[in-house]
């Protein structure tokens, strides 16, 4: 990878920590305000929720804001820290989705299917406009991976998060 490479790579792990993080500033600064379901509560055909309770729309605002003003102090247009925002929790959405098929309960820890969508699907949507390697997603990626168990706990810490992981 080319030092230009590496600092977009940087760039974007960086805005991938805001918006992982917008959310749960949002839910400690509004409480229970603004936390209407992303599923609207709805159920799916397994009779489980759709998403949970934890997916909220306070946490798709703060993401996307968050990261729609935090790129430019990263030398990238606002326009692609809102895209990243927005597929940050798209992806989070989507592992959600998948972690209530496969029995987690909400808040339940699932290494890997906790990060990795949550990085990828906003790599991937940026990827042509940002003319993104497939070496620099899968090292922002598994970056991503790696440094957020160790950041969720710290969160956890700081009053953040209600679980360490």
């Amino acid at each position: 990878m080319s030092l230009d490479e590496l600092w977009t790579a940087l760039r974007l792990l960086l805005l991938l920590a805001v918006a992982n993080t917008a959310p749960l500033v949002a839910k400690r600064l509004f409480g229970a305000r603004w936390s209407t379901p992303l599923d609207g509560g709805l159920g799916f055909l397994d009779g489980r929720p759709l998403l949970g309770a934890s997916k909220t729309v306070r946490g798709l605002v703060a993401a996307t804001l968050a990261s729609a003003l935090a790129a430019p102090l990263l030398g990238l247009p606002a326009a692609i820290g809102a895209v990243l925002g927005v597929g940050a929790m798209l992806g989070d959405a989507l592992a959600s989705f998948t972690k209530r098929r496969l029995g987690t309960p909400p808040s339940g820890r699932a290494t890997g299917l906790d990060q990795i969508p949550e990085a990828l699907l906003p790599l991937l949507l940026l990827q042509a406009t940002l003319d993104l390697g497939l070496l620099q997603i899968a090292a922002v990626t598994l970056t991503f991976f790696v440094l957020e168990i160790p950041l969720a706990w710290l969160a956890h810490r700081l009053g953040l998060r209600d679980q360490p992981y």
